[in-house]
C-alpha cells in the first residue's frame, strides 16, 4: 500500500486546525514519545486527552482507559501503539464520531486504514503530529522548513 495518499500536506493541515487530540498509548515516563508530543501539543494551545488503561493520569490530565469513555467529541485520534492494536482502535474511533485518524511514524495497519475510512474518518499514516505543527505551525516554519522536504543538500550556486 503506497502510503503517500495518506500525507498529504492539505489534509495534515486541516487536522492540525483541530483542537481536541486524543492520543492513544500516551506514557507518563517522559523519556517516551508519546509524553513529549502530549506535551508539545498542550504547550501549543490543544486540549490532550490521555488514553491509556494502565494510567489515571499524564502531564495533569486524566487518562482514560479507552476512547469511549472521553466525553465529548474528539477531533483527533493520535496513536502510539503497536500496529496490531490499531484495527480495534480504529473501530472505537469511528464509534466516538472521531473526524481523524493519525497514525503515528511506524504505527501502520491497512486494516485499520480501511475500518477507518470505512467509517467516514481521514486517516493520516507514518507521519508525526509533533513534527508535522512545527514544519506548519511553529518554528520550522518560521525557519522555512514547510517547502515540502526537508534536505541536508545545499542548492547549486
Amino acid at each position: 500500500m503506497d502510503l503517500s495518499r495518506y500525507q498529504d500536506p492539505r489534509t495534515i493541515q486541516q487536522a492540525l486546525a483541530c483542537r481536541r487530540v486524543a492520543i492513544v498509548g500516551m506514557s507518563s515516563n517522559e523519556l517516551r514519545a508519546s509524553n513529549y508530543v502530549g506535551f508539545y501539543l498542550a504547550r501549543h494551545g490543544y486540549e490532550v486527552i490521555p488514553v491509556n488503561p494502565r494510567e489515571t493520569e499524564i502531564l495533569g490530565r486524566t487518562c482514560f482507559p479507552s476512547l469511549s469513555e472521553i466525553p465529548g467529541p474528539v477531533d483527533v485520534v493520535d496513536v502510539f501503539r503497536d500496529p496490531a492494536a490499531v484495527p480495534a482502535i480504529a473501530r472505537e474511533a469511528v464509534a466516538i464520531r472521531a473526524r481523524y485518524l493519525w497514525l503515528q511514524f511506524g504505527v501502520i495497519s491497512h486494516d485499520g486504514i480501511a475500518i477507518a475510512e470505512a467509517g467516514g474518518m481521514t486517516v493520516i499514516a507514518d507521519k508525526c503530529i509533533k513534527i508535522e505543527h512545527a514544519r506548519y505551525r511553529g518554528r520550522m516554519h518560521w525557519l522555512g522548513f514547510n517547502r515540502g522536504t526537508v534536505s541536508a543538500r545545499r542548492e547549486p550556486t
